[in-house]
């Protein structure tokens, strides 16, 4: 009888043993957790997809497949929206494998992550200036990569959204008559942001604003650089019509106008 009760005891710790694997323990060949993985990640089932890549990498960890999990890992972030997890995981690979081949790539995922959360010009723009960051240090490491042209559009885009809020910003201040206040912003649009597609509109905000403080030689100055550079925007046609109605330009003589306004340039 007691040989019995300890056979049974015996095989149930078999049992539990066998339950409750040793931490180590393989789970499963490589290719059938990628493809696993892989599989997953093709029916959207993303959370089940980034554990299998992680279990993969945990169970062969000095193998090309650990490498490109890790790769996999990021990739599925991004595309499930996982944008935080995304840049963390880019990150984690950037630094464990400072020579991989696949670095611009996954430095283009990074700055992507941040680029897709740019937010409206109204709100904050920590995002837009991190993407820029991003894309710009991508160029500079890979300048012949793939990806660089898409990177230098976006470059643009993020320079153009940048000034699109210090404009939104500067508007407000001059609806609120605080002239000095939105100078600075439309100022920095100027200077920071010159090849964007706002910088003609700072500049007749520019010519508007000093005029409301009674500062005409700058006003004069912002509109000769307006119509410098941009002689058939609407925006100098706006400033030019500024001048004129505060005399401060010839009525009908445009042309001869501007020719002494170039002088203040």
């Amino acid at each position: 009888m007691r040989v019995r009760n300890y056979i049974i005891v015996l095989m149930a710790l078999i049992l539990a043993g066998c339950a409750a694997a040793p931490k180590g323990e393989k789970i499963g060949t490589v290719n059938d957790l990628y493809n696993g993985a892989m599989d997953s990640l093709q029916k959207q089932d993303y959370a089940t997809a980034v554990h299998t890549f992680e279990e993969l990498e945990r169970q062969y960890p000095y193998s090309g497949w650990a490498t490109r999990a890790q790769m996999m890992v990021a990739y599925t972030h991004y595309h499930s929206g996982e944008l935080d997890e995304a840049v963390l995981a880019a990150e984690r690979f950037i630094r464990l494998h400072p020579g991989h081949k696949e670095l611009p790539y996954m430095y283009y995922l990074r700055a992507m992550s941040f680029y897709n959360r740019v937010s409206d010009v109204k709100r904050d723009q920590g995002h837009t200036e991190d993407a820029m960051a991003a894309f710009e240090e991508l160029m500079q490491r890979y300048p012949e990569s793939d990806y660089s042209q898409d990177a230098k559009l976006k470059i643009t885009l993020c320079r153009d959204h940048l000034a699109g809020k210090e404009m939104h910003v500067g508007r407000w201040y001059l609806a609120q008559k605080r002239y000095l206040a939105a100078i600075n912003r439309f100022k920095n649009v100027v200077d920071s942001y010159e090849t964007s597609s706002q910088t003609p509109e700072a500049l007749m905000r520019l010519t508007e604003a000093y005029l409301a403080l009674g500062v005409h030689d700058e006003a004069k100055r912002a509109a000769a650089i307006l119509g410098h550079n941009y002689p058939d925007s609407d925006w100098y046609a706006h400033a030019y019509k500024l001048l004129t109605k505060e005399k401060l330009a010839p009525a009908g003589e445009e042309k001869s106008w501007f020719k002494s306004l170039k002088e203040l340039l």
